[in-house]
């Protein structure tokens, strides 16, 4: 049998060292963003540090190539971030850091504040300032119909009240 078609046994074997991908979008940041890569950073960075000292352990080797890919990452993600001071929001309009809250066809309402792409945990309601539904929401005033563009079909949604946090998400 060819040695092409046998798997070796790759336990120990260091991960590939490529990093990961940076977005091409300014890095704007809520307050409660700008902690959690301080956060993240911290993470990884003290999860190195026991890496480094198993210098015994095979697999804490192996995995150090991808922690310190993650080390790179967050310190890029907070050395790039652009903190946006929530207070200086206008008020009457949706931008950066708004919570909104919309009303769909059926009468149903949905808050979402709009965050940076780190912050984003859509299941949260916490949508990237690039997503489709924040790119329809921007600049909208409280009465306003915006149409969001999803795959699933568009959707039409009224703007009912904007707010913003004291520095938090």
């Amino acid at each position: 049998m060819s040695r092409a078609f046998v798997k070796e046994d790759d336990a120990g074997a260091p991960e590939e060292r490529v990093d990961l991908p940076i977005s091409a979008h300014p890095n704007f940041v809520t307050p409660a963003g700008l902690a959690m890569l301080r956060e993240r950073l911290a993470v990884y960075e003290a999860e190195r540090a026991k890496l480094k000292t198993q210098d015994d352990d095979l697999a804490a080797q192996a995995h150090l190539p991808r922690v310190e890919q993650e080390v790179r990452y967050w310190e890029e993600r907070l050395r790039s971030a652009i903190p946006v001071d929530l207070a200086e929001q206008p008020r009457d309009s949706v931008a950066f850091g708004a919570v909104v809250t919309v009303e769909d066809a059926a009468g149903a309402r949905h808050d979402y504040q709009i965050v940076g792409e780190d912050e984003a945990e859509p299941q949260a309601g916490k949508v990237s300032y690039v997503s489709p539904l924040a790119r329809a929401l921007d600049g909208a005033a409280v009465g306003d119909l915006i149409t969001w563009k999803r795959p699933a079909g568009d959707q039409e949604l009224e703007v009912v009240a904007i707010e913003y946090g004291e520095g938090e998400s």
